[in-house]
């Protein structure tokens, strides 16, 4: 393992445990604009892993490149699948209320 590696290993669990941390500590009613927020930032990622990827030449960068690129996806989808569902949530209660 070359000292670039770990010097990156090393960054991405320090980065998890601190993003674990910082996320525990939200207070649940402000999820959904941080949930918004996050979505714009996953976008830059994917953006950022499709970059990185297309730039690799070994089978380990192109295949961790892989990896980000659908990890990122998958994030940025369920996470605007999620606000939706609680927008939703909201209008459908507006209305109601509206209708009375």
């Amino acid at each position: 393992m070359t000292t670039a590696t770990l010097n990156f290993l090393t960054v991405f669990v320090l980065a998890a445990f601190v993003g674990i941390e910082v996320i525990s500590k939200v207070p649940t009613i402000l999820h959904t604009p941080l949930m918004s927020g996050s979505n714009a930032i996953h976008g830059i990622i994917l953006v950022g892993a499709i970059t990185v990827t297309a730039s690799t030449t070994g089978l380990l960068g192109e295949t961790l490149g892989l990896v980000a690129v659908i990890l990122a996806t998958i994030n940025v989808v369920g996470g605007f699948v999620v606000t939706d569902r609680m927008l939703e949530m909201f209008k459908t209660r507006r209305q109601t209320e509206v209708k009375k």
